[in-house]
């Protein structure tokens, strides 16, 4: 069982920057690949970013690639997602999720979410 809670998000000006949080209860979070996904108002949920179990893979949506950066510290149980030159098309929640097979932007192979947290870029 793995319990996730992100923290980070925020109000921002187009072109700023945010960092998301995402913390992992459980010993085995080093061995589950970890995903970020948003989800806009009247959108469905998107891939963002994803990571493999030891960060040495990383994926990207291609909407956020060059700007987002996707990271992760087994020690601290915790996944990093650096957001740099927002848009307001970034608005969103934000949700992170682990997967105990592999790094995927397919949202119904990960295991266990998060509750979200909310970015907002205004123009």
């Amino acid at each position: 069982q793995v319990q996730l809670v992100e923290s980070g998000g925020g109000l921002v000006q187009a072109g700023g920057s945010l960092r998301l949080s995402c913390a992992a209860s459980g010993r085995t979070f080093s061995s589950y690949a970890m995903g970020w996904f948003r989800q806009a108002p009247g959108k469905e949920r998107e891939f963002v970013a994803a990571i493999s179990w030891s960060g040495g893979s990383t994926y990207y949506a291609d909407s956020v690639k060059g700007r987002f950066t996707i990271s992760r510290d087994n020690a601290k149980n915790t996944v990093y997602l650096q957001m740099n030159s927002l848009k307001p098309e970034d608005t969103a929640v934000y949700y992170c999720a682990a997967d105990e097979f592999s790094a995927t932007d397919w949202g119904r192979a990960y295991d266990y979410w998060g509750q979200g947290t909310q970015v907002t870029v205004s123009s």
